[in-house]
């Protein structure tokens, strides 16, 4: 996507490096991406002494940055949460005397973790994972979470179609 395309495309959906303006810039996509495969890179690479696992963190963290990114990118993460908190108590999932803050990181866990190529029920295990490592103050456990986290990657699986792409759920650059 070129910078023309950009200007297509509405603020809150070019995501922009909050210190260089660049647009699709997902720092911590990118960085949590480099950290982890620089890490593995690096382990990979100590069995065949310090300048092989140097070179393993350095490689590990240039694909990890670039997969990163790649994965921010997928979803608008402002647009779905304000999706869900002005829809939350219509999802079918709403338990009486509960709020959004206790279903955000349930619809959070969906949509940050979607995975096109897969189904939730492969990913539930890695869900419930995610869900209680950013659960915080939410008064749900897993199970009663799990049924917003389905939404969220429902609605998701729903809308890698060009139609709900242009909705702007997922980033329409990533379809063109």
């Amino acid at each position: 996507m070129d910078e023309s395309d950009a200007e297509k495309i509405t603020p809150d959906e070019l995501n922009a490096d909050p210190m260089t303006g660049a647009h699709f810039a997902h720092p911590v996509g990118t960085g949590l991406g480099a950290a982890g495969a620089g890490a593995i890179g690096a382990a990979i690479g100590i069995s065949a002494g310090p300048v092989a696992a140097v070179v393993g963190a350095v490689a590990g963290a240039i694909a990890g940055g670039l997969m990163g990114k790649g994965a921010a990118e997928l979803v608008n993460p402002t647009i779905e949460d304000s999706y869900w908190r002005e829809r939350f108590h219509r999802d079918g999932t709403h338990l009486p005397g509960h709020t959004y803050d206790d279903y955000a990181p349930a619809y959070r866990a969906g949509y940050m973790h979607f995975d096109p190529t897969r189904t939730f029920e492969e990913t539930r295990p890695e869900l419930a994972k995610h869900y209680e490592s950013d659960r915080g103050d939410s008064r749900l456990d897993w199970e009663n979470a799990s049924p917003a986290a389905e939404s969220a990657w429902k609605r998701l699986q729903q809308g890698t179609d060009a139609e709900s792409a242009a909705g702007g759920a997922i980033n329409r650059h990533l379809f063109t």
